[in-house]
């Protein structure tokens, strides 16, 4: 994993360490402990209120007049949707990998932004596009036809995708569909250009292209899905939440991996290599873990 994704993208969008003193940060770290125990869950709201304002007169003396404030881990802020995708084109229906790469890479030398897939089927399929209209879309497919690039053609509609299929229940179940398109891809070999059958997906490549088989708009960088999303904590973590690590040193994310439950996340963890599980209490992505984000 030495040389894992410093070929995907990267992300400003980082957190930053608060700079009070590590023995501040301990004596805050005791009274949260204690905040919470079971001695101050039996005394009254007055003592506890009490304590709470002698400890800030300590800390307020001790800081040049400052009160320290415990750092978060993730930033509050308000929850962000991403939009739906519109229709899509889905074109192929390949036995072989490479026939379905080849076809995704000439795809995206044109611009479009394509990606391959397992079917239901076991078959290989591309898809790409977000238009307004299955009017949009089928002259878009009819053009590329009329060029040679693609055979036959079929458009998924917004009703094709499980948040608009399933009304009850739809964020539970769309987690559910978002990891079983996910684990769909296991076994499925890692892609950072070229057109070989050894290479597959790229990290972000991974997460986007679940994301849009199931009617999600994820935007195509881990960067850009970093700020697309809403923080949540590493103890908050659902189904279809993404986590992001700085594999390349520093702080700066150049790796996502979509969080399954249980600790354990679906990645594409480096050339050469096929799409997975790993754990994030591996001391690896423990110790390169930045933050996660949720879109749902």
């Amino acid at each position: 994993m030495a040389g894992t994704n410093h070929l995907c993208g990267l992300s400003d969008g980082m957190e930053h360490n608060s700079t009070i003193s590590k023995s501040e940060l301990r004596l805050q770290q005791w009274w949260v402990t204690l905040w919470e125990s079971r001695v101050f869950m039996k005394i009254g709201c007055k003592w506890k209120h009490f304590f709470t304002t002698f400890l800030l007169c300590i800390l307020a003396g001790g800081c040049g007049g400052k009160i320290a404030v415990v750092p978060t881990t993730e930033p509050i802020v308000p929850q962000r949707e991403l939009a739906r995708i519109g229709y899509a084109i889905q074109v192929g229906a390949f036995s072989d990998l490479t026939n379905a790469v080849r076809l995704t890479q000439t795809l995206q030398d044109r611009g479009v932004d394509a990606y391959y897939f397992v079917h239901k089927t076991g078959l290989y399929k591309v898809r790409f596009g977000d238009f307004s209209s299955k009017e949009s879309a089928s002259r878009k497919a009819k053009n590329l036809l009329a060029s040679g690039i693609i055979d036959e053609f079929y458009i998924v509609g917004p009703e094709d995708y499980p948040k608009l299929k399933y009304r009850k229940n739809a964020t539970i179940i769309l987690r559910n569909e978002i990891i079983t398109t996910a684990k769909s891809f296991i076994g499925v070999p890692y892609r950072w250009g070229g057109v070989s059958p050894e290479r597959g997906f790229d990290c972000s490549g991974l997460s986007m292209a679940v994301y849009h088989l199931n009617g999600l708009n994820l935007p195509r960088s881990s960067k850009a899905q970093w700020q697309a999303g809403s923080p949540v904590n590493r103890r908050q973590l659902s189904k279809g939440d993404l986590v992001f690590f700085a594999t390349s040193g520093g702080r700066e994310i150049s790796h996502v991996g979509i969080y399954v439950g249980e600790d354990k996340f679906i990645h594409a963890p480096g050339r050469n290599k096929r799409i997975r599980f790993d754990s994030l209490s591996k001391r690896y992505f423990r110790r390169r873990y930045v933050g996660a984000r949720t879109y749902l």
